[in-house]
């Protein structure tokens, strides 16, 4: 067949035929064929068209390596790891051979968009048992790098996330490496909430570094705070991600595989977990909590990884600032001791319990109130690039912002994770580094009507108008009178 390029990028390697030729060669969409040059052995997915394509022309999309001139095109067989996602399917358990191929087929971009979603649907109806996971995660570890430390004790933390603001990981990560304790903290980029550590980091400075890069970093500064996608710690991490999204499902033993998968690969070997708790979190309630906590610790045990969990209040936003340059300016004020109170004490509380972990008879309050967790801080700034005497008046907000008000006076009694999210994301956060929400009030506080809640930033009028438009018919923030409230606690 005649090659013909196609401007087109997929997630995995499409080949377009025309319908006849199609027919004649009796395939049908999604199945694969081998396509043979001098120089290359390609194998893409089947699409099928009348229009793209002529007879006796294959398309190829951006996802396959340059060809071109005529090529042998034969029938290829499906991928082992097909039969392995329809057994999950069927409620079948997996071996650690299954596992090693499954992942071995999504990092080499084998599996189509369609069999990638059947993987996701199977491990979130039917769960993964404690080996199951413990197989995945050992398999996702061995497919990408591993960063080697000489130290005996590597620390790292991580959050399962739905909490708004929860800034915690700047002001935590300086006060361990203030004490001694060497910590190379990866961090995501936002996926569906209004910023990740390393989007308001990059308020801050650089985050995209070479493993050698981090390396050098840590081992001079003790700690860093960078871009996880920048190397490939568990790269098939991000490619199952992108399958869960459409879906919104986040199955507890891919979770698990995945957080400590990249633990595992960054070195590390005393790990925090924050497993958030509440109404609009994705934990919803104590037990479910106490359960995934329970699994960490037993998976991390299978992988040498000494592993704590937290089980903390995730009823509302931790913080006042939502979006990167907001929550940037918490940190920064809580670093200096006059932020908001509940970051600046969640954050404490895991460094303390991190050192403790590591030994170490260094007190974590007294780091960050003495300054050093401020200096620290500004060290690492400054190894990754960024202006070390940055200041929390240097950092802005977009200039286009409107002020939610209480239609009624009360006690704030709930605080929506989801909706404030969204809110901050239509406003244009992450993308828009000053795009967000500042919260007037939390949970507990009193509010008189026409009362500000809390503010929306953004850096256009169109994306503030689009966030406004979210407020309308929606309660982000409850407010209910001092009646109602009680009769709620009971």
């Amino acid at each position: 067949m005649k090659v013909k390029n196609i401007d087109m990028e997929a997630s995995s390697p499409i080949v377009i035929l025309n319908k006849k030729d199609a027919e004649e060669l009796g395939l049908n969409p999604l199945d694969r064929i081998e396509i043979d040059t001098s120089d290359n052995h390609l194998v893409g997915v089947v699409d099928i068209t009348d229009k793209m394509v002529e007879e006796g022309e294959i398309g190829v999309s951006g996802g396959i390596e340059e060809i071109e001139g005529l090529v042998d095109v034969t029938l290829a067989s499906r991928p082992k790891s097909v039969e392995h996602i329809r057994s999950k399917l069927d409620d079948k358990e997996l071996s650690e051979k299954d596992f090693y191929e499954i992942v071995e087929d999504i990092y080499y971009n084998r599996l189509s968009d369609v069999e990638l979603g059947g993987y996701v649907s199977g491990t979130y109806t039917n769960g993964l048992s404690l080996e199951e996971t413990v197989y995945l995660t050992k398999a996702m570890t061995d497919i990408g790098d591993i960063i080697t430390w000489n130290d005996e004790i590597i620390a790292d933390k991580h959050s399962i996330g739905g909490v708004a603001g929860n800034r915690v990981t700047p002001i935590t990560v300086p006060i361990v490496a203030a004490a001694g304790i060497k910590i190379p903290k990866t961090s995501s980029r936002a996926i569906t909430s209004p910023a990740g550590t390393a989007d308001t980091m990059e308020v801050f400075c650089d985050v995209d570094f070479s493993i050698e890069k981090i390396k050098e970093i840590v081992n001079e500064k003790n700690g860093c705070l960078v871009w996880g996608g920048s190397v490939k710690l568990s790269p098939v991490d991000d490619q199952i991600i992108r399958a869960e999204n459409p879906l919104s499902v986040d199955p507890k033993g891919q979770v698990i595989a995945s957080v400590l998968s990249k633990k595992k690969s960054a070195g590390s070997n005393r790990v925090l977990i924050d497993i958030p708790y509440g109404e609009s979190s994705k934990v919803e309630n104590i037990a479910e909590a106490r359960d995934i906590a329970e699994r960490f610790k037993k998976v991390g045990s299978e992988l040498d990884i000494k592993i704590k969990c937290t089980i903390t209040r995730g009823h509302e936003p931790i913080g006042k600032g939502i979006g990167p340059v907001l929550e940037a300016i918490d940190i920064l004020k809580v670093l200096k001791n006059n932020g908001p109170s509940d970051l600046k004490v969640k954050s404490a509380k895991l460094a303390e319990i991190i050192l403790d972990m590591c030994n170490s008879k260094k007190n974590a309050i007294d780091i960050l109130e003495s300054g050093k967790a401020l200096e620290k801080f500004r060290e690492i700034i400054e190894a990754q690039n960024g202006s070390p005497k940055i200041e929390a008046k240097d950092l802005q907000p977009g200039k286009h912002k409107t002020k939610i008000r209480s239609c009624r006076s009360g006690i704030v009694t709930h605080i929506n994770n989801n909706l404030i999210s969204k809110i901050a994301r239509h406003a244009g956060a992450p993308k828009d580094k000053g795009a967000g929400i500042k919260l007037k009030k939390k949970v507990n506080d009193k509010v008189n009507e026409n009362e500000e809640l809390f503010t929306i930033f953004a850096e256009n009028n169109t994306k503030l108008k689009n966030a406004e438009r979210i407020t309308d018919g929606c309660e982000a923030v409850r407010v209910r009178g001092e009646k109602e409230s009680l009769v709620e606690q009971i």
